[in-house]
């Protein structure tokens, strides 16, 4: 559904216009759309007042085609009231219609609302209170958190069920004691009297309808009246109307046919009190549903031990800044992220990584804020505070993950947008065919199906089935080191049929070591190992590094003219001559001969070795090999994707005969040798013929093929150019993670796929049963009482499936 704009102007915040030639050429772009009546760009306040019914999206293209931007922003917004999907799609509707919002996107779980547009802060809660729910902007100074929001409702809920629990049980025992016990039937008729005892069941079920029922009436009968019911609505129809049934026969039951006259003040007591003990049972399950975001949240320490003039001075961790040095005691979680500085310790990240094993630490390693220091006293130097740090961005990759929708919701939504009008037009249906053909008496039973077929029916279910999974499942994630950063990528990864992985740096620790150096005859090591690493001195591939750092201690000459060829090799001049470092192709391109390396070269690649050519002038005069080991969790990470049926592709700039040995040894399937930088991209091309296709990678050249990929899976140590192209962060690096993002996912969809089964097959095989379905042929019908209870219950299944989720993967 896209919004459209009202006659009141809508106020798009116009960039890039730098004189008034340019607001003229905004104001003709956006005039010319369709639908737009008027349009005034004002240059000083960068501002474009638009009237008309164009759509935001197409008035934010018009202005982007004549060369400007329309600054769009995204708002998270917490919704109070929710209680099944038709809220869902009330608010979302709300949402949409106002001016500016380009997409809204309110999920049940997370009771709150993602808002991407150029709408006010103002205009998007004041749609959402009108719409009769709660709403403020999430993260406000001085908003409630999630956390408080639940416990005060769960405290609500709890206040209630125990008071409409106490009202209850005389009305049930007084109408259903007799129908159990005869005997008491008599005693109640002999002592209380027929007329007091319903006069007493109505005093205590209008107090249960009035006060802890009175949240049904007070949403659903609104939302009734503006033609969006609700569940809230279903429950104040099949309440009130056993109510006012049973009121009319206590007070006018001449009104009624002869034979009619009964009361049910039971069954809407017990609808009350039933479906409130539901959503006690539902909001306490959804608490813990989403308690790994707010363990998350609580890693976050409240003071730093600032080192300020050469004294320590505790402060809050909001007033550190980068380049402070900070103290760090044993068994302190560490405030920010840094460097160590001095000390040795180990530090214990498993609720940040998901890496079981604690890590030691010693001056220059890096510290996550939010992990334990164990056992020594380190200095820190913090590297990033605030929004910046690991911990936060944890958070709101996995916030943004729970709050989005799969594909497959949009199913589940389309559904739900009828369902309750489908089943209150049942309810009708039912009442008028029991009403014109059932037995005697027929208005009580029919009166008394039509509210079963109303309370029975469950949006709750259906609203809840995909994102509590969801819910759970990344947050399941998030504490197994495993970050889905979009909640598409946890639908996405489950039917992922090949895994490709670029070697460096994911295989292998990426930090390779010059292994041989074979110099030509007459050539020396000391006299060529100084001008190669001068000239790799000047490049950031790894092999360079290698060089470099086996010349540690020589002194390296002066270079100029420095070229490099991505995944050939690079040159330079170095005391006037030329210097050229590559592979064998690079050698191959500038013509000259390495046949005299040739069977060296071989042996070097056959143990999984890269070979690397040294030419001065045109002449080869050396051969280096250069080895990167495998990361010691490869091995057990590739075995476990193999064991989950998986096919497994290396991709790499090695020679091919390299990169066979490396995959050989590991046992993967496919190789794609020989690939520089930019072929990465149409190496993933010809492997995604092979079947639905995630790329492992961590550097800043696998930016491109983790975003072509299928799924794109980036190594949390690695570079945040491919952490933002990545779908899924393995947050510590560790490779054996990858097969439990993808063991999570599939468990994530499967309990999505029980949900909506449950949620689905539940209300299509008891709204018939509800209606009498079954009286003909079996005599069997099913009283509003045990309605409530299946309704009730229905949601909490559901949510009692998807908290099944925290224990996947858990450590004995």
């Amino acid at each position: 559904m896209t919004a459209t704009l009202p006659v009141e102007p809508l106020s798009l915040p116009v960039t890039g216009m730098s004189c008034a030639a340019c607001a003229g050429r905004v104001e003709r772009a956006l005039r010319a759309q369709p639908g737009v009546t008027a349009a005034n760009v004002n240059l000083a306040t960068e501002r474009a007042e638009v009237s008309g019914t164009a759509t935001p999206e197409a008035l934010i293209r018009a202005v982007e085609k004549a060369g400007y931007a329309v600054t769009t922003t995204v708002q998270e917004i917490a919704i109070d009231g929710m209680t099944c999907a038709s809220c869902v799609a009330r608010v979302e509707r709300a949402l949409r219609a106002v001016p500016g919002v380009t997409a809204a996107n309110v999920n049940l779980a997370t009771e709150s609302a993602r808002i991407e547009g150029v709408a006010e802060a103002g205009a998007l809660l004041a749609a959402v209170r009108a719409s009769g729910y709660g709403a403020q902007i999430a993260g406000a100074a001085n908003a409630e958190t999630a956390g408080e929001r639940r416990t005060r409702e769960a405290s609500g809920l709890k206040r209630n069920v125990i008071l409409a629990a106490i009202l209850t049980l005389p009305v049930f025992v007084l109408e259903m004691g007799g129908h159990m016990v005869p005997a008491f039937h008599h005693w109640v008729h002999a002592t209380i009297g027929m007329g007091n005892s319903w006069l007493i069941q109505f005093a205590l079920t209008t107090l249960i309808l009035a006060v802890p029922g009175r949240r049904f009436f007070a949403k659903g009968i609104p939302a009734l009246v503006q033609g969006a019911p609700d569940m809230s609505s279903l429950v104040a129809m099949g309440a009130g109307a056993a109510w006012a049934y049973s009121t009319l026969a206590t007070f006018l039951p001449a009104l009624l046919p002869p034979g009619t006259v009964a009361v049910y003040f039971e069954a809407a007591a017990m609808i009350v009190t039933l479906i409130l003990l539901g959503r006690l049972l539902e909001s306490r399950a959804r608490g813990r549903s989403s308690q790994a975001i707010e363990r998350l949240i609580g890693l976050q320490p409240a003071i730093a031990h600032l080192r300020r003039d050469g004294v320590t001075v505790d402060v809050p961790v909001a007033e550190v800044r980068p380049g402070d040095l900070l103290d760090l005691r044993p068994g302190e979680r560490v405030p920010v992220d840094g460097l160590v500085t001095s000390g040795t310790s180990w530090v214990d990240e498993a609720m940040v990584t998901g890496e079981p094993v604690p890590v030691a630490k010693t001056t220059g390693e890096r510290l996550i804020g939010g992990t334990v220091n164990q056992t020594g006293a380190l200095v820190m130097q913090a590297t990033a505070v605030g929004a910046d740090t690991m911990l936060s961005r944890i958070i709101r990759m996995v916030e943004a993950a729970q709050g989005g929708k799969l594909p497959i919701q949009a199913l589940v939504d389309r559904v739900t947008l009828w369902f309750v009008p489908a089943v209150m037009t049942l309810a009708v249906l039912t009442f008028a065919v029991w009403l014109a053909l059932g037995p005697a008496p027929a208005l009580p039973m029919a009166l008394v199906n039509a509210v079963a077929v109303l309370i029975i029916a469950c949006p709750c279910a259906m609203g809840l089935a995909t994102p509590v999974s969801i819910l759970v499942g990344t947050g399941r994630g998030a504490e197994l080191g495993v970050l889905f950063r979009k909640g598409e990528a946890l639908q996405a990864l489950q039917g992922v049929e090949v895994v490709a992985f670029d070697k460096t740096g994911t295989l292998t620790e990426g930090k390779p070591t010059l292994t041989g150096f074979h110099p030509s005859e007459g050539e020396t090591r000391e006299t060529l190992l100084p001008l190669l690493a001068a000239v790799e001195a000047q490049s950031e591939h790894p092999v360079a590094r290698a060089i470099v750092a086996a010349a540690d201690g020589m002194t390296l000459p002066e270079t100029e003219g420095f070229r490099a060829s991505p995944g050939h090799g690079v040159s330079a001049r170095v005391n006037g001559v030329e210097i050229v470092i590559g592979a064998a192709r690079e050698m191959a391109a500038r013509r000259i001969d390495i046949s005299p390396f040739a069977d060296l070269a071989t042996t070097f690649a056959e143990r999984g070795e890269s070979p690397v050519f040294a030419a001065r002038d045109g002449r080869l005069v050396a051969l280096l090999s250069v080895a990167d080991a495998v990361k010691p969790t490869t091995p057990a990470a590739i075995a476990a994707l193999k064991a989950q049926g998986l096919r497994l592709a290396m991709i790499s700039g090695d020679d091919a005969r390299t990169a066979r040995a490396i995959a050989a040894t590991l046992g993967i399937d496919e190789v794609v040798a020989e690939v520089t930088p930019e072929g990465k991209v149409q190496a993933v091309d010809r492997l995604k013929a092979l079947g639905k296709l995630a790329f492992v990678g961590d550097g800043i050249n696998d930016a491109p093929a983790l975003a072509h990929a299928d799924v794109g899976v980036a190594m949390g140590t690695g570079t945040d150019v491919a952490i933002e192209a990545a779908d899924v962060v393995l947050v510590a690096g560790r490779l054996p993670a990858l097969a439990e993002a993808i063991g999570l996912s599939r468990a994530t969809m499967a309990n999505i796929r029980q949900n909506l089964f449950w949620a689905f097959a539940y209300n299509v095989a008891l709204i018939p049963v509800a209606a009498g379905a079954l009286y003909p042929t079996f005599g069997i019908l099913l009283s509003p009482v045990l309605a409530a209870g299946a309704m009730a219950l229905s949601s909490v299944f559901v949510l009692t499936n998807a908290l099944r989720l925290k224990r996947y993967g858990a450590r004995s």
